[in-house]
């Protein structure tokens, strides 16, 4: 039976992961979380595990640091589901030596969640965190093993729910930056809607050995665009301030980290349009084509809870 298939997740109390362990939860797999032995110092994420533990998840007590842990906890199931963070991309060269090992591992999902990054020509410092998710897809690829890469594009956590303007927690009501001419496409997803089409695609044939993109017909949008429907909503103009593509890269240039890495990100993403200016080629997927079943977050239902 497909949904049989025992999910082990890494990284399942961070941003993504623990929407990844509440779906596969959701859906009915025997799930497993990589957790260290130490309880977590974070109260929230200590909470979020028990949550996890009486839902039905079985904890596993192991680190990515540590092979023999990582062998162990990947022998006891099917699938392999990383949720890494990006400053900790190349630590998944340990997962991919342990998979190898057990040998037995149906299907691995890297880190990615965000771009195709064998298609994005991006500025520094972002340039190296995508060039890291292109060296683990490479050792994956090198290493046989069966893999599925999930471009799921913009989180709406992160750039819905602020219009691109990152580090707010809500859309702005009075004046908004907008980088480049405004006009170039953009792909969002909410979270709980990449993790729930993650797992759909687990046992799935058709997603073996490919990238499925997420590309939610009705979620594509320019900044223009999203500004528009956000000022009907809310009965206001914003005053609008254009930032050319010459001024972001000085900006980029003279930002701390990690400011420059969010500005860097923008530019991929609203300038130079690296999430939508490709076709789907035969190693890809889309994601609702596979799975028209699935309801998911509309950007227009996402925006009204800021209303």
């Amino acid at each position: 039976m497909a949904s049989s298939s025992r999910i082990l997740i890494i990284g399942a109390t961070g941003y993504i992961g623990r929407h990844m362990a509440k779906a596969s939860l959701a859906l009915g797999h025997p799930t497993f979380l990589l957790v260290r032995e130490s309880a977590p110092a974070n109260q929230e994420k200590a909470q979020l595990l028990e949550s996890f533990k009486a839902a039905g998840a079985n904890l596993v007590q192991g680190s990515v640091e540590d092979h023999a842990s990582l062998v162990e906890a990947i022998k006891e199931v099917d699938v392999v589901i990383s949720a890494v963070g990006f400053f900790q991309l190349m630590s998944q060269l340990n997962i991919i030596k342990a998979i190898k090992e057990v040998g037995t591992i149906k299907r691995f999902f890297p880190s990615e969640y965000g771009f195709d990054y064998d298609k994005v020509n991006a500025v520094e410092p972002a340039k190296i965190m995508y060039d890291n998710t292109v060296k683990i897809r490479r050792a994956v690829e090198a290493e046989g093993i069966p893999y599925t890469y999930v471009t799921s594009n913009c989180f709406a956590g992160y750039f819905l729910s602020s219009l691109g303007q990152l580090g707010l927690a809500a859309p702005p009501r009075d004046k908004i930056v907008i980088y480049g001419d405004g006009n170039v496409k953009v792909a969002f997803v909410k979270e709980e809607d990449v993790a729930t089409f993650t797992i759909k695609a687990v046992d799935d044939p058709r997603t073996l050995n490919k990238s499925m993109y997420i590309m939610l017909p009705t979620n594509i949008y320019s900044v223009n665009e999203l500004v528009s429907l956000w000022e009907k909503k809310i009965g206001k103009t914003l005053e609008k301030v254009y930032i050319s593509e010459e001024g972001l890269l000085k900006k980029i240039a003279e930002a701390p980290f990690p400011d420059d890495v969010d500005k860097a990100i923008c530019h991929s993403v609203f300038v130079k349009g690296h999430l939508t200016d490709f076709k789907i080629g035969p190693h890809g997927v889309e994601a609702t084509h596979l799975y028209p079943d699935v309801k998911y977050t509309t950007v227009e239902e996402y925006l009204s809870q800021y209303v």
